[in-house]
């Protein structure tokens, strides 16, 4: 098929007075072509006809009408609902393979005759002007710490000017996280832009009552007064006006997916590693935006003295049952602080609790709400003195570390249920005040034996009496030439 391009150079050549044989041939046509196209003077665009007949009947020209009908009172229709309602008025009457000739017919109707499309409008950014936060989910990633998989969030700080970048690994949006990777983004930046823009991140935001907005919260608004960044937020609903960091999550999660495969493993031996492993791949990306940031830097306020603390405080009374409730999610915490006032510092993974200025405990901050963590080494000596609190105890199923030690409470209920649960206590209580391994072994072992793992049966194993020997004692005759010697 001759091309345009070949045509304009035949004519080129022709215009050089190179004879038709030598110009066809350096034009890649036959002669006959050639004298074709110097006859007529156009090119074969302007000489191919217009395709304007159907090759085949139109299957849905006697349904059209009833078609259009549906697409002018709902436009929203979608080609495959009205295909399939159509087969079963019609049974018989629209093979399968008609449903792309129904999509294209859609298609060509909306760009004729559908409604206006909402329309995207590119923005011009001045350098240093504004940086951008959000959150996006790294679970599709499917990594793993330790053979265990990783539910995580990366929180992503980007600069629209020069689409310099930096991610911090979070569990939750919650405010400790914004906060923590803001900072942690602004002192690797070395400076501060101007505006700082967010979605409606319930970590910055909270919704009006009356109005049914949403406006900052008070400690989001310290947080940027500190640096002397404005706050700036997009229209519920319209995540493409935070449009640049919303590129930016795609483009980051593509790039450390395409570095994973290259790896040829998802799996990590540490945290600290993974993280590592996402900041290289960060500082590569923002290896080629040097010249622009430069520019940006130059525009951009100094940072201030110091970092503000990443965390929240909150007064808690550690309850008889040796739990603190904290944002909505309930720990359990060692025995000995029942009764006492402790201030918590919750940071973004961990919680501290301080007693009278001394940190006396760390929990790792559950995600989402009514949620429990339950130690059983902060409870179980008490259990073991009142056994019969266990049947009905609210968090009993924190009392089994693993399957193992289920399979054997089962097998000591199968056997007597009147004394297995004083047997399974003290059992527990060996794995707290011994290793907890040791006597999962024990039990997998017992189990697997057929026998019942009474608590006498697991100490034998795990804390087998060792046969002390008696020791041999040798007395040597001393000899006296060195005190003969010493009083000569």
């Amino acid at each position: 098929m001759t091309r345009d391009q070949q045509v304009r150079r035949l004519m080129s050549l022709l215009s050089k007075g190179l004879p038709l044989s030598t110009a066809a041939t350096k034009a890649g046509m036959s002669e006959p072509t050639a004298r074709k196209y110097r006859r007529s003077g156009r090119m074969p665009s302007e000489l191919k006809k217009q395709h304007t007949w159907r090759t085949r009947p139109d299957p849905f020209a006697e349904l059209w009408p009833e078609i259009e009908a549906l697409l002018e009172r709902d436009v929203g229709l979608q080609a495959k609902t009205v295909f399939e309602d159509l087969q079963r008025r019609y049974p018989d009457r629209l093979p399968p393979g008609q449903l792309r000739t129904l999509q294209r017919r859609f298609r060509d109707w909306r760009a004729l005759h559908g409604p206006d499309r909402e329309v995207f409008f590119p923005q011009a950014h001045a350098p240093g002007e504004q940086g951008q936060s959000d959150f996006t989910s790294m679970n599709s990633l499917e990594i793993t710490i330790a053979g265990i998989p990783l539910k995580h969030l990366v929180y992503h700080f980007v600069l629209p000017f020069s689409n310099w970048e930096y991610v911090t690994v979070s569990y939750s949006e919650s405010f400790e996280s914004l906060s923590e990777g803001l900072q942690e983004a602004l002192w690797a930046l070395g400076a501060v832009p101007a505006v700082h823009r967010t979605d409606n991140l319930s970590a910055a935001t909270h919704e009006l009552i009356q109005t049914r907005g949403r406006d900052f919260t008070a400690r989001y608004l310290e947080l940027l007064a500190h640096y002397g960044m404005k706050p700036s937020k997009n229209q519920p609903g319209n995540a493409h006006e935070n449009g640049d960091v919303e590129q930016s999550h795609f483009r980051f999660r593509n790039a450390v997916d395409q570095r994973l495969r290259l790896r040829g493993s998802r799996e990590f031996a540490t945290m600290t590693e993974y993280r590592e492993f996402l900041r290289a791949i960060a500082r590569e990306r923002n290896a080629s935006r040097k010249e622009r940031l430069d520019q940006e830097l130059e525009c951009m306020r100094p940072l201030p003295a110091r970092r503000l603390d990443a965390f929240r405080e909150q007064d808690v009374t550690v309850a008889r049952s040796s739990v603190v409730r904290l944002l909505h999610n309930t720990y359990s915490v060692p025995s000995r602080l029942i009764g006492h006032r402790l201030k918590t510092r919750i940071y973004a993974d961990v919680i501290e609790l301080c007693y009278r200025g001394h940190v006396v405990y760390y929990l790792e901050r559950i995600r989402g709400y009514d949620n429990h963590k339950i130690d059983y080494r902060h409870i179980v000596s008490s259990l073991v003195r009142k056994p019969g609190a266990f049947r009905r105890f609210v968090y009993r199923e924190a009392m089994f570390p693993s399957v193992t030690f289920r399979k054997a409470y089962d097998a000591l209920v199968g056997r007597s249920s009147k004394w297995a649960d004083l047997e399974y206590l003290r059992i527990l209580h060996m794995a707290a005040t011994t290793m907890e391994s040791s006597v999962e072994a024990a039990l997998a072992r017992l189990l697997a034996a057929g026998e019942v793992p009474e608590y006498d049966a697991v100490r034998s194993i795990v804390e087998p009496e060792a046969e002390i020997p008696w020791p041999m004692i040798q007395i040597q005759q001393p000899d006296l030439a060195a005190y003969d010697q010493l009083i000569a």
